[in-house]
């Protein structure tokens, strides 16, 4: 990725940015993050406004901290302003990029809760939510997919594979607290093992 600042986003470029963000946001039933492959897609491969180091770190230090999960789209915001010139046009990414990914999904969800509550006797509307579960996880799989495969360029793609088969089993099998499952994947990434 070039060096911030060598490269100017001009302003059909930031249109097109919130007009992606605001299609994404009508897709993530699952939250935001559940955007994160077509946002790779868009930003880094096609693009090519973001690194491979910045879109996973963005997401990573976003679900570090605490808060929402959806800030990782800040993030990627933040970056790719930085990228095209400095802090001013970075909070112009913030502003564009959040904006556009909360926007239709707030009205879409205000307005289909209300009717939803309404209509939640009816066969339909229950047939919906038990089908959007598999929709759902099939897109946070896709996300899992895309970070995993930026940290296979470590060459450590087994040892991650085998934590995350073995974390999955732990949760779904004991009533272990993903908590101590979560310490424990530090503890072998501080330690250098994933």
């Amino acid at each position: 990725m070039a060096a911030p600042g060598t490269f100017a986003l001009h302003g059909w470029d930031w249109l097109q940015l919130f007009g992606q963000f605001l299609l994404l946001s009508l897709l993530s039933v699952g939250g935001a993050l559940t955007t994160a492959p077509e946002m790779h897609r868009y930003l880094v491969l096609q693009q090519r406004w973001l690194s491979e180091a910045q879109f996973s770190n963005s997401i990573t230090l976003a679900q570090a901290a605490p808060g929402p999960n959806i800030l990782f789209v800040a993030l990627l915001g933040w970056n790719l302003g930085m990228n095209s010139g400095g802090p001013l046009l970075a909070l112009a990414g913030v502003v564009l990029s959040l904006t556009g990914i909360l926007l239709p999904s707030t009205i879409v969800t205000h307005l289909a809760s209300q009717w939803g509550h309404r209509n939640r006797h009816l066969r339909p509307v229950r047939a919906f939510k038990q089908g959007m579960a598999p929709v759902v996880i099939g897109l946070m799989l896709a996300t899992g997919w895309i970070l995993a495969r930026a940290s296979q360029a470590g060459g450590k793609a087994w040892p991650l594979g085998l934590l995350t088969a073995a974390t999955a089993l732990l949760i779904w099998r004991t009533r272990l607290h993903v908590l101590w499952l979560l310490g424990a994947g530090a503890l072998l990434g501080v330690l250098g093992l994933v």
